[in-house]
C-alpha cells in the first residue's frame, strides 16, 4: 500500500469528493483508510450507568484507497505516487515534481 498513515490525501470521488484530511489509520488487509473528519457516520451509544444520557457520536468509517489521492508534501498538488531504491534504500517519489515524499 502506498499511502501511510500521517500522510495528507484528497478524496476524489464519494459523497465527500475534494476534501482534504489527514490520513488516522491504514487497514492494509483490507485496502482500506480512515481519514480524519471524512466519510462520517452516526454511531448511537447506550448509556453506561444508570442516571446517564444516551448520546449520537460521528465516527469516521473506513474508505477504499483508491477513492483518495495522496498530496506531495514538496509541491502540494494531489499525485501518484512512485518509488525509487538508492543504496538498497527504498523510498516514495512524487510523479509530478520527482521529489521524495
Amino acid at each position: 500500500m502506498k499511502i501511510k498513515k500521517d500522510d495528507t490525501v484528497l478524496v476524489i470521488s464519494g459523497k465527500d469528493r475534494g476534501k482534504k484530511g489527514k490520513v488516522m489509520k491504514v487497514l492494509p488487509q483490507e485496502n482500506r483508510i480512515v481519514v480524519e473528519g471524512i466519510n462520517l457516520r452516526k454511531k448511537h451509544l447506550r448509556p453506561k450507568r444508570e442516571g446517564e444520557k444516551g448520546q449520537v457520536v460521528e465516527i469516521a468509517v473506513p474508505l477504499n484507497v483508491s477513492n483518495v489521492k495522496l498530496i506531495c508534501s514538496k509541491c502540494k498538488m494531489p499525485t501518484r505516487i512512485g518509488h525509487k531504491v538508492v543504496d538498497k534504500n527504498k523510498f516514495r517519489v512524487c510523479k509530478k515534481c520527482q521529489q521524495e515524499i
